[in-house]
C-alpha cells in the first residue's frame, strides 16, 4: 500500500486545480471508511478501484480527502474504538484501570477482536501503514495515558523517577502480548485476568511506598 502514496499526491493536487475550497458532499467520508473496513475485515487489499466499487466515490474524491490510501487505512483501522480521554480530576487508578481494562471487560461491540488482528497483520506486513496508524491513532491516545501518570506523579501518588514513556509502553503491551505472542482472546475471562493482575504489578512498580 505505501506504494499508492505518490499517486494519491498526485490526484489530491488534481482535485485541488478542479476546485479548491469546494463543499464536500455528505457523507462520502463514511461511506469510504465503511468500503475499506469491509475490505480489510473480508482480508482483501484496499486499493483505489475496489473502494471506488464498494463506495460509489470517485478515485479524485477519495484522494481530496486523504493523501494515501494508506491514511484512509489507518483511519478505517481505528474506527468503533472508544475514545481514549481518561480524566485526571479523580481517583487516577481507577481511571487508568477503566481505560485499559474496561473495554475488555464490557466487550466492544464496535471495534472486533478480529479487526484488531487485522490491524497487527496490515502493520507487521507494511511498515508505512504501521507509522500512520501511529502517527494518526495511536500516539494521539497515548498522550492521555501519559498524562494521567504524569498527574499521579505531580500529586505524589506514583514515583517521581518513574519512565512515564516505558509505564504506558508496559501498561499497553500486556494486551499485545496475550494477542500477538499468547494467540489468546481478550474476551476470555482468563486473559482478563491475567491482564488485571499484570496491570496491578504495574501499578505498585510505580506508586510511591
Amino acid at each position: 500500500m505505501s506504494d499508492l502514496a505518490t499517486t494519491g499526491a498526485a490526484a489530491a493536487r488534481q482535485g485541488r486545480r478542479r476546485g479548491p475550497g469546494r463543499p464536500r458532499a455528505e457523507g462520502i467520508d463514511e461511506r469510504l471508511i465503511a468500503a475499506a473496513l469491509a475490505l480489510i475485515d473480508a482480508g482483501e487489499p484496499v486499493t483505489a478501484g475496489r473502494l471506488v466499487d464498494r463506495s460509489g466515490v470517485s478515485r479524485a474524491a477519495i484522494y481530496r480527502r486523504w493523501p494515501s490510501l494508506t491514511d484512509l487505512v489507518a483511519t478505517a483501522l481505528d474506527s468503533g474504538r472508544d475514545p481514549h480521554d481518561i480524566p485526571t480530576d479523580g481517583d487516577l487508578r481507577a481511571a487508568l484501570y477503566d481505560a485499559f481494562l474496561g473495554g475488555a471487560e464490557r466487550g466492544m461491540p464496535g471495534y472486533p477482536e478480529e479487526r484488531m488482528r487485522r490491524r497487527l497483520v496490515l502493520g507487521l506486513q507494511d511498515r508505512v501503514v504501521q507509522r500512520a496508524y501511529w502517527d494518526a491513532h495511536v500516539a494521539r491516545r497515548r498522550v492521555s495515558t501519559i498524562g494521567v501518570l504524569r498527574a499521579g506523579v505531580e500529586r505524589g501518588i506514583l514515583r517521581s523517577d518513574v519512565d512515564l514513556e516505558a509505564c504506558a509502553d508496559l501498561l499497553s503491551g500486556v494486551f499485545y502480548y496475550q494477542l500477538v505472542v499468547r494467540g489468546a482472546s481478550l474476551a476470555d475471562a482468563d486473559v482478563i485476568a491475567r491482564c488485571r493482575a499484570a496491570f496491578d504489578v504495574i501499578w505498585q512498580g510505580m506508586a510511591v511506598e
